[in-house]
């Protein structure tokens, strides 16, 4: 029979290890500001932890409580995350850079434990998105790829495109591939590949490839927050690009929802869209890949995101069809750095 103080022993002991949680470190911070992980899945199958618990993590002197979640999206745009990527845990904010906010580098300490099962699960119902990668799933090609024009407010007809990414290795890259040389895109405004990653790109889309080897095209290498200062100067830099070449324009990322759906809302705003419009568009790609349907909360969910990101850009305040306008051309100047003379040149080529 153990002796009392042993016992007593053993129970700080194991006291410790329940405050502690699941101990681990920053293993890696990609180009994002997503913290991965050493934390195994194992590790947190056997902490009894899955999508729907909220969880605390603790770095540091910081301690913030999240959703363990399975995609970006379960969470408002600006909020933390918890989700598997791979086999291990990582720590994410969905919009923007984890690492940054926390600040986080590569071997810091974290720790993570299990708050109350089960008390995030009516929200991922709402918000859990379902998609295939299938052609035969989806109605056309078009839909399937993303692809579609933007004629929002007064930008006039074959100007102005938005589609996944036409040449990765992705079952979606050969159709968007046919779309764009079909639409006779000339010019292209890539939000998200690097340098390296655009030359391993090239292969998989001859038109593509055509079009960047003219110097038509420009990558970016764009993080996923608007309101970063990288993201601004970069949208900038790719606007600007717009003005010394010709139309047809794509503007793409990887799936063409996100950062491309910013880009092409902020392009819609300041040629005199309606709020309605601009929401709308930005909800078709949801509606696209995953079957999104108006009057539900889901759409309502994904509406939200684009209509508080303008809030944001309005330091809070409210936008609607009065100031949409105002609000894109004050980002546009005062955070991508362009000019009202290139402003007005990149609303004529798109008339």
């Amino acid at each position: 029979m153990l002796k009392k103080g042993l016992l007593l022993g053993v129970f700080v002991v194991l006291s410790a290890l329940m405050l502690a949680g699941i101990v681990g470190a920053v293993a890696e911070i990609d180009k994002y500001g997503n913290v991965h992980t050493n934390i195994p899945m194992e590790a947190v199958v056997y902490a009894a932890i899955e999508a729907g618990d909220l969880v605390y993590v603790t770095m540091g002197t910081t301690t913030i409580m999240v959703p363990f979640v399975t995609t970006y999206g379960d969470v408002d745009r600006g909020q933390p995350l918890a989700r598997y990527s791979g086999d291990h845990v990582l720590l994410a904010i969905n919009y923007g850079n984890f690492a940054q906010t926390y600040g986080l580098a590569v071997g810091d300490l974290l720790n993570m434990g299990l708050i109350e099962k089960g008390a995030y699960r009516d929200e991922l119902e709402i918000r859990h998105l379902v998609r295939t990668d299938v052609r035969d799933d989806y109605a056309s090609d078009e839909i399937f790829a993303n692809f579609r024009e933007v004629t929002m407010g007064e930008i006039a007809p074959g100007k102005l495109y938005r589609c996944s990414h036409p040449s990765i290795s992705d079952p979606r890259s050969p159709y968007a591939s046919a779309l764009i040389e079909q639409a006779g895109i000339r010019t292209v405004i890539n939000l998200s590949d690097s340098d390296e990653e655009l030359a391993s790109n090239w292969e998989y889309s001859e038109y593509y490839k055509a079009i960047g080897e003219a110097g038509n095209l420009i990558n970016l290498n764009m993080g996923v927050d608007p309101l970063a200062e990288d993201f601004a100067k970069k949208l900038g830099e790719g606007l600007r690009f717009m003005i010394s070449h010709e139309p047809p324009y794509l503007i793409h990322c990887v799936e063409g929802k996100d950062r491309a759906g910013i880009a092409s809302a902020l392009l819609g705003a300041i040629m005199n869209a309606k709020t309605d419009e601009i929401y709308a568009d930005y909800v078709k790609s949801y509606e696209n890949y995953y079957n999104v349907k108006q009057g539900t909360a889901a759409y309502d969910a994904v509406k939200k995101i684009i209509a508080d990101l303008f809030v944001l850009m309005n330091n809070g305040n409210p936008v609607d069809d009065v100031n949409v306008k105002s609000v894109a051309l004050d980002y546009l100047t005062k955070r991508a750095g362009l000019t009202y003379t290139e402003i007005a040149a990149i609303q004529d080529i798109l008339r």
